[in-house]
């Protein structure tokens, strides 16, 4: 869906460079991390997770790599929300690995933050799904944000299939 998006967007520093005009820079939709207010209505998620002790670092905050294992607890929980198990596509024969991830850390978490992560699978998926993320604090405030790419893997052949039949069919209603 968004694979040629280009969004181009002002420089925080505006600068002038030596022709007049004002620093652009381009992003490619990978570079782009997306939220509720880009993509309204589509297929979202909570889940809630309290960071333990060991998933901070020496200066108290969660550990960056942690956060990785965060989307993936939302990203489970919104499929097991829809009625789609991992498990359930890993014995029909479909794998689905990470192929890309993109975060955005705005702000620390820290140890006992009770944090909710909101899962929003992007579009219809095909070969590919997927997935944003915010990360938030008990207070609303915007922790972390975060794309996800996932492929679909036939664990026979070892290649790219379709997406599930019935992942598509839990999923038009909210792509319709």
């Amino acid at each position: 869906m968004f694979n040629d998006l280009v969004v181009i967007i002002s420089c925080e520093h505006n600068t002038q460079h030596f022709c007049g005009a004002t620093c652009r820079r381009i992003f490619l939709i990978q570079d782009f991390v997306p939220t509720a207010l880009y993509f309204g209505n589509m297929f979202s998620n909570e889940t809630k997770l309290r960071v333990r002790y060991a998933e901070t670092d020496r200066m108290g905050y969660v550990y960056y790599g942690v956060y990785a294992q965060y989307f993936e607890v939302g990203r489970v929980e919104a499929l097991r929300s829809l009625g789609m198990s991992y498990r359930r596509m890993e014995e029909d024969g479909i794998m689905l690995p990470v192929r890309d991830l993109n975060a955005t850390y705005h702000k620390p978490a820290f140890y006992d933050d009770l944090l909710t992560v909101r899962t929003t699978i992007v579009a219809l998926p095909a070969v590919r799904i997927q997935f944003a993320y915010e990360g938030r604090n008990e207070n609303g405030d915007l922790r972390t944000e975060a794309l996800t790419t996932l492929v679909f893997i036939d664990r026979a052949t070892n290649k790219p299939c379709r997406a599930p039949e019935d992942l598509l069919k839990l999923l038009a209603p909210f792509y319709g």
